[in-house]
């Protein structure tokens, strides 16, 4: 059900499984067919694409009707269960990214055979062909991705639980099936595994009691990393304890881990930086898609500057984002896409003036010539950091921040 990069993915799997060879399988799309949700009852399985939301309807009916739902992650840990290799899934509402290729990149300099694979990179389910028993598999999973995790497939043997806030409530029925889904990765560990969490941050320590597994809270552990970190941001600073934390109980050296740290650049879309003109700084946030991961980009900067965000709504608060904005030493908000008055709406209480504009090449030009006009010394940013989807203008964040970076590299 859903025929992207995952459904592809488990298609080819399902067609080269003996356990399959004669079952008969069917490509449930709506590009291809908009009635594809119409008698689910016919199936005995049905694997779902994180992109179909769970909530739907006609897939809740075919649930009580007892038809068994099941995904390319779910599918994924139970063929790694039979091969025996280490698997650790990370989730939480933004940081995921960042965390899990960071941990990829200090096993790799540790010579570990590692895999990144999920919500980041490749569909799990390609992987299968390539992993033995002493592989590491790194996941990035979605909310999307849990809900349909099972018991027989069980836990990682490493879970990571990242800050977690309201996120994706146009897809989710409400803010509980958000957290129980997250928490999915919890509920079905054994005690042999772990799973580390944030103490700081109350959703993220009541999902790690979930789990039956041994809890790791990475509080305890951050006076023993003194960090030379290039990427901005105290959230950034967070996530790199996490991604060393894990690392260090793996038994990764600690010379390798304070290295690798400090030549890691970051991830595409998340506080990339893009170029600066005299003392005009770009940074690319696209894959914010949320007020509170706006709310900390926002913070990593103390110098002036101009905000360019908004895009698609997905029925979220932006008071995260207006308490942000607060002494933020932000000059010009400007923003654009279906949003733009929702959020002019929240952010006029902070005092800063606002400026509508209709599409996101029109913003990046003001931003500049603003930014030329203020003159500010030693150097000013332009951060976008849209706080929402792209789906409204764009295919996906990357598309957007790629068209950013582009329209970025064009001034003059």
């Amino acid at each position: 059900m859903g025929f992207g990069q995952e459904g592809k993915a488990i298609f080819k799997y399902l067609k080269k499984s003996p356990q399959y060879k004669n079952t008969g399988i069917s490509i449930l799309d709506k590009k291809t067919n908009k009635n594809y949700l119409k008698n689910l009852n016919r199936f005995d399985i049905i694997f779902r694409s994180p992109g179909v939301p769970y909530n739907l309807s006609e897939i809740q009916k075919a649930i009580k009707n007892g038809v068994k739902f099941s995904s390319s992650t779910d599918l994924f840990f139970q063929n790694t269960k039979k091969i025996g290799c280490k698997i650790i899934g990370i989730t939480g509402t933004k940081g995921k990214g960042t965390t899990s290729t960071l941990l990829y990149q200090i096993l790799k300099s540790a010579k570990k055979d590692v895999y990144l694979a999920g919500n980041i990179g490749k569909p799990a389910i390609e992987l299968l062909p390539k992993i033995k028993k002493k592989s590491i598999v790194i996941l990035e999973l979605s909310s999307f991705q849990l809900q349909d995790l099972n018991p027989p497939a069980g836990g990682p043997d490493i879970a990571v639980i990242l800050d977690i806030f309201p996120d994706h409530l146009d897809a989710h029925k409400n803010l509980k099936e958000y957290f129980e889904a997250k928490s999915n990765i919890a509920k079905w560990q054994k005690k042999s595994d772990k799973i580390f969490y944030f103490d700081d941050s109350k959703r993220s320590k009541l999902i790690a009691e979930k789990s039956p597994a041994k809890k790791i809270s990475v509080k305890n552990y951050l006076k023993n990393f003194n960090f030379d970190l290039k990427i901005p941001g105290k959230h950034n600073l967070k996530n790199s304890v996490m991604a060393a934390t894990i690392a260090k109980n793996l038994g990764i050296d600690k010379k390798i881990i304070l290295k690798t740290i400090k030549n890691f650049k970051g991830v595409e879309h998340r506080l990339e930086f893009v170029r600066q003109i005299g003392n005009i700084i770009f940074y690319n946030d696209s894959a914010s898609t949320n007020p509170y991961t706006a709310a900390a980009a926002i913070k990593a900067f103390s110098e002036p500057k101009v905000l360019i965000a908004g895009g698609k709504d997905k029925n979220l608060d932006y008071s995260p984002f207006t308490k942000a904005l607060k002494n933020s030493n932000t000059k010009l908000i400007i923003l654009f896409g279906e949003n733009k008055k929702k959020i002019e709406k929240a952010v006029v209480k902070s005092g800063i003036p606002v400026k509508l504009i209709k599409t996101l090449k029109n913003a990046v030009n003001l931003a500049y010539q603003k930014s030329k006009n203020y003159n500010l010394k030693p150097k000013n940013y332009i951060l976008f950091s849209p706080a929402s989807a792209s789906f409204d203008m764009f295919k996906d964040y990357k598309d957007r921040g790629e068209k950013f970076k582009k329209m970025v590299r064009k001034l003059k």
